[in-house]
């Protein structure tokens, strides 16, 4: 039985990659900043997999730290999915709100780091392993008041790549899924509760779903042992880049 941790399970792409790898035999360590959602999650899989949680926020270390040692000293990590990540605001970067900068350096990219860096030291011993990191086309391509949020996602970018260099030595497969528009509660996060104005970002056409995304994992996760997708960048069908979207496709 392999065990999987993932980042972020509470909701959207994390919650969907838990349920599916949930029917593979996986152990699976749910993480996520609300605990009440953990523990409806890891009720609702308990039925088809071994399911262990840890309740914290990604962006402080600390946490991170104790929530995390607990269950690296019983458990091997084969998969790490880190997934935790937010958007906070749309403002010309002239308008933007420096705690919302704040809270989308810490937890997409510092984050990610001080998950990284407890969970890959037990890879690196055992010579296996892999990571998933979610990133984002807006890590490919910069797109008109995404200024801070686009950064946090180069980063991703750039960190995937570091990994795949420092890892290889250990045979640790390292992997990046970057996708365009997915309809899951992050745009909800942005616009700080407005539902309208997140609905809007999906208007008129058909957006991925985080099933959608769980799927590639799912694939990314069962190549043969030779084999790691490096990255894939997906869109839906109505989207051809951060910028153009055809807002009359939705079927």
């Amino acid at each position: 039985m392999k065990t999987a941790l993932i980042t972020g399970s509470t909701s959207g792409i994390g919650q969907a990659i838990a349920r599916r790898l949930a029917k593979d035999n996986f152990l699976l360590i749910i993480c996520g900043r609300r605990q009440q959602r953990l523990e409806e999650l890891k009720n609702e899989l308990s039925s088809t997999a071994r399911v262990v949680m840890a309740s914290f926020d990604v962006r402080y270390r600390e946490e991170v730290e104790q929530a995390l040692n607990p269950v690296l000293k019983d458990h091997d990590i084969d998969v790490l999915v880190n997934n935790a990540g937010n958007a906070h605001g749309f403002n010309f970067i002239q308008d933007g709100n420096m705690d919302d900068w704040d809270a989308m350096i810490d937890g997409n990219v510092k984050g990610l780091l001080y998950v990284s860096k407890l969970v890959v030291q037990g890879m690196v011993k055992r010579k296996s392993g892999h990571i998933i990191n979610i990133g984002s086309i807006a890590g490919k391509e910069v797109y008109p008041k995404g200024n801070v949020y686009c950064a946090s996602k180069f980063a991703v970018d750039a960190i995937s790549q570091g990994m795949r260099l420092d890892l290889n030595e250990y045979g640790i497969r390292v992997s990046q899924i970057s996708p365009g528009l997915v309809d899951t509660e992050f745009s909800e996060v942005r616009f700080k509760g407005d539902k309208e104005r997140a609905a809007g970002v999906y208007a008129g056409m058909e957006a991925l779903t985080a099933e959608d995304i769980a799927d590639i994992a799912h694939f990314i996760l069962f190549r043969p042992a030779h084999v790691n997708i490096a990255d894939i960048a997906v869109f839906p069908t109505a989207q051809a880049s951060s910028t153009i979207v055809n807002r009359h496709s939705e079927r």
